[in-house]
């Protein structure tokens, strides 16, 4: 389980870095430099996991490629790079994160680079023999839900314990894999959905071309954020329109951090903030006209006026009748 006091913010890469490690090590640095906590990039040996015969999704279609194959070919990265782009990110101080998506990738991801925290592709989510595999290392785990019911998502958890990764170890992110997801299908309140049955870990992966989802999401409770990122969004390949620029991927972790800040504590207090502006605001018992010592206090000659240096008006009927102990002039806060 991850836990932390502020929300987890991954920079999701993909094959954003069109194939060139130049372009990969640029993407780390605005990561880091945007304030991300993670920088995460995909991994697989793309004839371990596309068939020859699967046609691109409609946000992948290009006219250079007739085949998903082709085109994941041209854009992946030898596994020996991620040995270079670990280094790189640990020497300027932000975390790694893959997502294996195949059984080679994993033991890779494992036994290589020696990663403990691993995400898990949405396209993978049903697939047993890889939530097999990956279970049996029983690491912290983060599942994308893209495409899924809700008993898919219980499915692959079960898979997942039932082959030696604790339900603590598992996070889950509330996803929709549509590229860019229209407003209308984003469904954030999903997030309130996943925590009343899957506990505290959950988090939003958004594919939405704006900062905003993000923002609610954190409001909902996402203790996890995953967006997309690109050093240019006019670039060839299928995830950079629905990514954003460095400086966008700036502005929504500072606004997520303003978020989170803004969201504060469950309990209805004074603030320190506030209380300074209470005695300017409020109100007190006050002398509504002249009086005299001994005349009693009625609802003709009190009323209610700021400042708040007197009498809290909550005790209004505590003083109606009772004898003024001294003269009063007009205004004056009433003192017992």
């Amino acid at each position: 389980m991850i836990k932390r006091n502020k929300v987890l913010v991954i920079a999701e890469v993909g094959p954003n870095h069109n194939g060139k490690i130049s372009i990969a090590k640029n993407l780390i640095y605005e990561a880091k430099k945007a304030g991300a906590d993670y920088v995460k990039f995909q991994i697989s040996n793309p004839t371990s996991h596309i068939s020859s015969l699967a046609k691109l999704a409609p946000y992948q279609k290009n006219k250079k490629f007739n085949t998903q194959l082709e085109m994941v070919k041209s854009f992946a990265l030898e596994s020996s790079k991620y040995i270079i782009l670990k280094n790189y990110a640990k020497k300027i101080g932000i975390k790694f994160l893959l997502s294996p998506f195949d059984l080679d990738s994993i033991d890779f991801v494992v036994k290589v680079l020696k990663l403990k925290l691993i995400k898990i592709p949405s396209g993978e989510i049903n697939n047993y023999i890889y939530l097999r595999h990956l279970a049996k290392f029983n690491l912290k785990l983060i599942l994308s839900t893209g495409m899924s019911t809700i008993q898919e998502i219980r499915n692959a958890i079960k898979v997942l314990n039932s082959y030696g990764t604790l339900n603590n170890n598992i996070s889950i992110l509330h996803c929709n894999s549509a590229y860019p997801t229209p407003v209308d299908d984003l469904n954030i309140n999903c997030i309130e959905t996943l925590k009343k049955e899957f506990g505290d870990q959950i988090g939003f992966s958004d594919h939405s071309i704006d900062i905003f989802a993000p923002i609610v999401a954190v409001s909902k409770g996402a203790v996890i954020v995953e967006k997309h990122f690109t050093l240019n969004k006019n670039f060839k390949g299928p995830d950079h329109k629905a990514s954003l620029e460095p400086k966008e991927l700036t502005k929504m972790i500072k606004y997520i951090r303003l978020t989170e800040r803004a969201l504060g504590s469950y309990k209805i207090i004074q603030t320190k903030s506030e209380i300074k502006n209470l005695k300017h605001v409020r109100k007190s018992i006050v002398a509504k006209c002249s009086i005299l010592k001994g005349e009693k206090f009625t609802e003709k000659n009190l009323t209610v006026k700021r400042p708040f240096n007197g009498i809290n008006p909550m005790k209004w009927n505590e003083i109606i009748g009772k004898k003024a102990n001294k003269n009063y002039l007009k205004d004056q806060p009433i003192k017992i």
